[in-house]
């Protein structure tokens, strides 16, 4: 299974951008056809598309944000999205208790694609290649 990080979701913001070239290139290339994302990446995604129109008090201005939240619900409606549930929150506290020192969204993530044994992507490295047997790949520089 693999399991894109949010750093990879946001390159498809901009389909044609070479990153997004890149990522799809990867993605259909891969032996591996079990492609998903978290309940994590959602969240963040969702938190700052709701930050930003909160910002906007002008209601004609909140046209564009109101858009682009609708826009991200219908993205992640294509992708199967791996809940943070019982066994990844299990997960996480043992990590917490080995001290691994990344954010908390990051090791939510981490858990997450613990659990299911998959490769996560993602372009923070430095911080994923700290939690002992997860496998982390870049897939989208160049």
């Amino acid at each position: 299974m693999i399991i894109l990080d949010t750093d990879h979701l946001s390159v498809f913001e901009y389909p044609e951008a070479d990153q997004a070239v890149r990522l799809r290139d990867r993605l259909r290339l891969s032996a591996d056809r079990e492609i998903s994302t978290t309940a994590v990446s959602l969240e963040e995604q969702m938190r700052g598309w709701l930050a930003a129109l909160h910002r906007v008090q002008d209601v004609r201005r909140q046209v564009r944000f109101y858009s682009r939240l609708v826009g991200l619900v219908q993205f992640f409606a294509y992708w199967r999205i791996l809940p943070f549930d019982d066994a990844a929150a299990e997960e996480f506290q043992r990590l917490r208790r080995q001290r691994v020192r990344i954010g908390t969204m990051d090791l939510k993530i981490a858990s997450i694609a613990l659990v299911h044994e998959a490769t996560l992507v993602s372009a923070n490295l430095r911080d994923f290649e700290q939690i002992p047997g997860l496998h982390v790949e870049d897939w989208i520089r160049g």
